[in-house]
């Protein structure tokens, strides 16, 4: 995309190359997104075959515990570097990731320093887990901002290598974990392989992440991070409140068994991931390309996503009993419970996330922000609510109700804010 006042004919690519660099941007972006969301799906699967369903809850607090984190770090440290330092000068883009990496770092030591002490003061069952999630969170959130930093520089490829190295890391931590076999061995086998891949994004890069830098880079880049730390923690924290709120109600058992859910859709979600990171790029471009086609772009987006997702749900209908318990383990049973609604929620918020990807494009940030924030609360009171009334079973179909209702906000908005572009145009659009 041409900035604006540049002449579109000596900074324009041509035709074949644009489409190769898009192909190799998506190949990239869904290799890393399988590679990270398959570790992921991976350590989920054992971990709920190794201790059994009321432990893999415990398990499933800690690491929703760290996705609102991940997205704190995010927020305040990754997403700004990849919108202003995307395709810039390598000197330029080397001080940034310095400051960026080393804010990731610092946000892992003070929170995790948290998770620490409340972990300690907590014991039972669940304080140990999160007094290694603690020490485990500036290795796991230092390797997350290596592989955005790497998108940035447009080395997609070095994001995947590292995963990989995570990866593999993984093997032998989880088979020293199950031998331990308990919660807290679990969280600090799978941190300890996340900060061995930290330590290889090092020797990649060649980049010592300065977090006496931090501070600066958080009042430099504050006009986007205050944003982004709130639209990333909103559904984060909404998980997380979810997930609390259940283990209360019903039981730690029934966090364990919607994660179990959740997990069947695993393969899935990690495709649409990787897409995402192409979505409101492609957007925008369609947007300054052919403006009246940004619409039907989005709804084939939205709607392709909650396609597929039905179809994997119904997929999962079929799976046999056999299968189902070789994959989950004790956490079968009552996992297999929540398919229909779980499916449901999963192609609910793909739907919406056509809607999103318009709104990005549009640059539209208070319309966004605005249905960040309704899906959030619709999400806990959903989940909450149903939960209440229901048990898991009725949590899961409360979610599936309320991402129904979220992404009929969302393209609600896109349809006012198409309205308002076409009668005042957008002189600028957010490509990242």
């Amino acid at each position: 995309m041409t900035a604006e006042g540049e002449n579109p004919r000596t900074t324009a690519p041509p035709a074949g190359s644009g489409r190769r660099a898009l192909v190799g941007r998506l190949s990239w972006g869904l290799a890393d997104q399988a590679a990270s969301s398959m570790s992921n799906f991976a350590v989920g699967i054992y971990v709920a075959r190794s201790l059994g369903v009321t432990a893999f809850g415990v398990f499933s607090l800690a690491w929703v515990t760290y996705g609102v984190v991940l997205n704190v770090s995010r927020g305040l440290a990754t997403d700004p570097l990849v919108v202003r330092f995307s395709g810039v000068p390598e000197a330029s883009w080397r001080g940034a990731v310095a400051r960026s990496t080393g804010t990731a770092l610092g946000v892992g030591a003070a929170i995790g320093a948290a998770c620490l002490v409340v972990g300690l003061a907590l014991g039972g069952r669940v304080g140990p887990a999160f007094a290694c999630l603690g020490v485990m969170l500036p290795g796991l959130l230092l390797q997350d901002a290596w592989r955005y930093s790497f998108f940035a520089a447009g080395t997609g490829r070095k994001a995947f290598v590292n995963d990989v190295v995570w990866g593999v890391a993984l093997v032998p931590a989880m088979v020293v974990a199950a031998r331990v076999g308990s919660v807290a061995a679990f969280v600090l086998a799978w941190g300890a392989s996340a900060t061995v891949a930290a330590g290889y994004g090092y020797i990649q890069s060649g980049i010592l992440p300065r977090t006496t830098r931090a501070r600066g880079w958080l009042r430099e880049q504050r006009d986007l991070g205050s944003r982004y730390l709130v639209e990333n923690v909103s559904l984060s924290g909404a998980n997380q409140l979810r997930a609390y709120g259940l283990g209360v109600i019903v039981g730690v058992g029934a966090v364990g068994a919607v994660r179990g859910a959740e997990l069947l859709l695993g393969p899935f979600l990690a495709i649409l991931m990787g897409l995402s990171l192409v979505t409101v790029a492609e957007a925008a471009r369609v947007l300054r390309r052919a403006p009246h086609r940004l619409g039907r772009f989005c709804l084939l987006l939205g709607g392709g996503q909650a396609a597929a997702a039905l179809l994997w749900g119904g997929a999962l209908l079929l799976m046999p009993d056999r299968l189902g318990a070789f994959v989950l383990g004790d956490v079968w049973p009552s996992a297999s419970q929540l398919i229909v609604p779980v499916t449901l929620g999963v192609a609910g918020a793909g739907l919406g996330t056509g809607a999103a990807a318009g709104l990005r494009a549009l640059a539209a940030a208070r319309r966004s922000l605005r249905c960040q924030l309704f899906a959030s609360a619709c999400y806990v009171s959903g989940g909450l609510g149903g939960a209440a009334l229901a048990d898991t079973v009725g949590s899961a179909w409360g979610v599936a109700a309320a991402t129904g209702c979220s992404s009929a906000v969302w393209w609600l908005q896109l349809r006012s804010a198409l309205r308002e572009h076409h009668h005042v145009p957008i002189r600028e659009v957010r490509t990242s």
